[in-house]
C-alpha cells in the first residue's frame, strides 16, 4: 500500500476515533441528563403545585369573612336601594383589597342581588347561578369551591362561595361568591420556556396551561359518555374539547400527535377541595437534549476545533514529508536503475568472459562474451556449478584453491582456467 494511503486511512481513523469517542460521551452525558432532568420536574412539579394549591385556596377563609359582613345579610333579608347599595359597597371594598375579578351576592334561588360587577356590559346582577356546583355545594358543605369557564363572562375562574345564614337558623338564605382570576394565577406560577404546564381536571379537560392553544382540550382519548357529562356539567362551555393527541408512553413519557416525545410528571392539587384534578408536567426530549448540547457545544467546540486544526496541520505536514520522501525514493530508485542498466550495458559488452557466481559456486549471469566464446545459450549454463565446465585439473584447482582464497578475501586476480566448450574443445582462460 502505497504510503499516502496509510496517511489517509490513519487520518480516517484517528477522525472516525473522534467520532466515535465523542458520540459515546455525548450518549453518557444524554442518559445522565435525562435522569437529573426527572429528578429535576419531580421537585418543579412539588413546587409548582405547592404554589397553585396556594393560590387556589387562598380565597377560602375569605370569602367565610365575607359571608359574615352584616350589609350582605340585610340585602338578603330586606332587598332594596338602601341596602343593595351598602352591599355593593362591601362587595367592591373586598375586590379591590383581594384583587380577584367578581364578589357578588345570591339569594336562596341562585339569583344574583348584588355584585361587584354591576356597572360591565357581563355583569352578573339579575343572573342565575343555581345550576353551578358551588350554589348546591355551599348549602350542603361549606365553604365550595370550584373551576370553571364563567357562563357570563367567558373568562375562566376559582370559584369560593359560602352561605349565609339569619341568626338563629340552619338554612341558608343566600351565599356570597369570590371569583379569582386564574391568568393572574398563571402568572404567578412563574412557568419557565422550556416546561410545559397543564391543571386538568378528572375527565382531563386542559383548565390552566401554559400552551394557551391546549385550553379546553382534553389530554387524553375520552369516550362518548364521559364527553356528555362535560357537556351536561357546562363547566368548560360549549365545547368541541378536542383531543390534543397526548398518547401515554412507558417510563414517565408521552408523544403528541405531531411525533414529539415528552419526559412527563404527575400530581394531585388539593384533593380536599378539588378532588381529582391533577397537575401535569412535561418537558419535550429536544428541549432536555438542546440544554445539554448548547453548554456542551460552547465548552467542547473550541476543543474541537483547535484539535481538528491540529489533526489537519498534523496531516498536511505529514503528507509534504510524506511526498518529499517518496520523490527522493523515486530519484534514487532511478538513479539505481540507470546505474543498473549501465552495468548490464558494459557486463555484457565488454570484450572479456564475465560470469557471476553464488555462495555454493552456481553460476548466476555469464556476459554475452562468455556466451559466445564458449558456444552456450544462457539458460543452458545458469544455475550449473562453473566447475562442471572445466577440465578436471581446473575443477581440482578452482574447489581446493581459488574458491577458498575468493570467498575468504572477497577477490582474486591472474587465476588460469582451461574450460570445456559446449562442443567439447578446451580453452584456456586467464
Amino acid at each position: 500500500m502505497k504510503l499516502r494511503s496509510i496517511l489517509l486511512v490513519l487520518s480516517l481513523l484517528a477522525v472516525l476515533s473522534a467520532y466515535t469517542g465523542g458520540y459515546l460521551y455525548y450518549s453518557s452525558i444524554k442518559d445522565f441528563a435525562l435522569k437529573e432532568a426527572e429528578r429535576q420536574a419531580v421537585v418543579r412539579l412539588e413546587l409548582i403545585t405547592k404554589n397553585l394549591s396556594s393560590f387556589l385556596s387562598e380565597n377560602i377563609k375569605v370569602v367565610k369573612a365575607l359571608a359574615g359582613m352584616n350589609e350582605l345579610l340585610e340585602m338578603l333579608i330586606r332587598p332594596g336601594t338602601q341596602s343593595q347599595r351598602k352591599a355593593n359597597e362591601i362587595l367592591d371594598l373586598y375586590k379591590a383589597a383581594l384583587q380577584v375579578d367578581v364578589c357578588y351576592l345570591m339569594d336562596y334561588k341562585g339569583t344574583t342581588v348584588a355584585s361587584s360587577n354591576r356597572n360591565a356590559p357581563d355583569s352578573f346582577v339579575g343572573k342565575n347561578f343555581a345550576f353551578r356546583p358551588y350554589f348546591q355545594e355551599a348549602f350542603h358543605k361549606a365553604p365550595a369551591t370550584y373551576l370553571a369557564l364563567g357562563v357570563a363572562s367567558g373568562k375562566r375562574g376559582a370559584y369560593y362561595s359560602y352561605p349565609i345564614f339569619e341568626k338563629g337558623e340552619d338554612i341558608p338564605i343566600g351565599l356570597v361568591v369570590i371569583k379569582g382570576s386564574i391568568e393572574l394565577i398563571e402568572k404567578e406560577l412563574s412557568l419557565l420556556k422550556e416546561e410545559i404546564v397543564l391543571v386538568a381536571d378528572p375527565h382531563g379537560v386542559v383548565f390552566i396551561s401554559n400552551v394557551s392553544d391546549w385550553l379546553y382540550k382534553v389530554i387524553w382519548k375520552i369516550s362518548s359518555e364521559d364527553r356528555e357529562k362535560i357537556a351536561k356539567s357546562r363547566q368548560f362551555g360549549s365545547g368541541p374539547w378536542e383531543w390534543i393527541g397526548m398518547k401515554p408512553k412507558e417510563d414517565n413519557y408521552t408523544v403528541d400527535e405531531s411525533g414529539v416525545i415528552y419526559q412527563m410528571q404527575k400530581s394531585y392539587v388539593d384533593s380536599e377541595n378539588y378532588p381529582g384534578w391533577q397537575v401535569i408536567h412535561l418537558r419535550s426530549l429536544k428541549a432536555i437534549s438542546k440544554s445539554i448540547s448548547d453548554p456542551l457545544f460552547k465548552i467542547i467546540g473550541p476543543l474541537v476545533l483547535t484539535l481538528c486544526i491540529l489533526v489537519g496541520a498534523s496531516v498536511f505536514f505529514l503528507y509534504r514529508k510524506a511526498s518529499l520522501e517518496i520523490s527522493q525514493r523515486k530519484s534514487v530508485e532511478k538513479a539505481l536503475r540507470e546505474s543498473e542498466e549501465r552495468y548490464r550495458s558494459l557486463y555484457h559488452n565488454t570484450p572479456a568472459m564475465l560470469h557471476s557466481i553464488d555462495l555454493s559456486g552456481r553460476l548466476v549471469s555469464v556476459s554475452d562474451y562468455w556466451a559466445e566464446a564458449l558456444g552456450y545459450k544462457r539458460n543452458e549454463v545458469i544455475g550449473k556449478k562453473l566447475t562442471e565446465i572445466l577440465t578436471r585439473e581446473s575443477r581440482r584447482y578452482a574447489e581446493q584453491t581459488v574458491f577458498p582464497d575468493f570467498f575468504k578475501n572477497g577477490f582474486c586476480k591472474d587465476v588460469s582456467y582451461q574450460f570445456i566448450k559446449k562442443n567439447r574443445e578446451k580453452i584456456d582462460i586467464l
